[in-house]
């Protein structure tokens, strides 16, 4: 039976870290940028502020998804779709 390499543990875990924290700061920026939108768009319109944090929790939503979708399509430590990052 021929031998399968498996990458071994130190690289898998560090994979793992470099994808997650890749992944945690591009929701949390999301997050934070569509608040600020929300923020932006909800002063002058005189709507709730709990439409600004639900605006940016539907981006971070979408930036989770995107980034998940990312790690699906290709085994790599970036949650991007773009080729080559």
């Amino acid at each position: 039976m021929s031998d399968f390499p498996l990458p071994d543990v130190d690289t898998v875990i560090k994979s793992a870290r470099t994808y997650a924290r890749d992944l945690t700061e591009r929701v949390a920026t999301s997050f934070l940028g569509g608040v600020m939108s929300g923020i932006v768009v909800t002063q002058p319109l005189d709507a709730s502020m709990w439409y600004a944090a639900l605006s940016g929790g539907v981006a971070a939503v979408v930036s989770l998804a995107k980034g998940l979708a990312a790690r699906l399509k290709d085994v790599r430590n970036s949650a991007s779709l773009a080729r080559g990052v």
